[in-house]
């Protein structure tokens, strides 16, 4: 349980606006996709330029590796769009129950239900971006101020939904 000086003065600390998470996290994925579109084009150049005069096993091995590395970096690229796809149709308003798009106080940890980014920080406040698709988002979901939900064995309590 939060100590009740401990609430006071997380309730009383400026909150980032949604808008501002959602910028934060817009950031994040095109900085994703940037690197994976570069990862993918470095890992293609280098399958291409494996001179054909070695080996032929390992030319192919080589050809190989790389074409495993654009594939991988490929999917990437693509989870990072579609999570870009998904962060544009979030509802933004306020809901008493949570949503995909709530902002959510539980005991002294800030959950926003968006996309898979982790823990990050916004305007000096540490939050958890979770996928709503996640395990731990799907406890979350359709539950109300006041609820409480399992989070490694513990029961959590929900102190507020923005």
């Amino acid at each position: 349980m939060i100590p009740a000086n401990g609430f006071a003065s997380l309730c009383c600390m400026s909150v980032p606006s949604k808008l501002n998470i959602l910028k934060h996290c817009r950031h994040i994925l095109e900085d994703r996709i940037q690197v994976a579109r570069q990862a993918m084009l470095q890992a293609q150049e280098s399958a291409n330029q494996e001179d054909k005069s070695s080996a032929g096993d390992k030319y192919e091995t080589s050809r190989a590796m790389g074409q495993l590395a654009r594939d991988m970096n490929a999917r990437q690229l693509q989870e990072a769009l579609q999570s870009l796809k998904d962060l544009d149709k979030l509802e933004m308003g306020t809901s008493p129950i949570i949503i995909p798009g709530s902002l959510v106080l539980a005991e002294n940890t800030w959950y926003m239900l968006a996309t898979a980014i982790g823990k990050t920080e916004v305007d000096g406040l540490s939050i958890t971006i979770l996928s709503p698709a996640s395990p731990l988002a799907k406890q979350l979901l359709g539950k109300t101020t006041g609820k409480s939900f399992l989070f490694r064995d513990k029961s959590v309590k929900i102190d507020k939904i923005l």
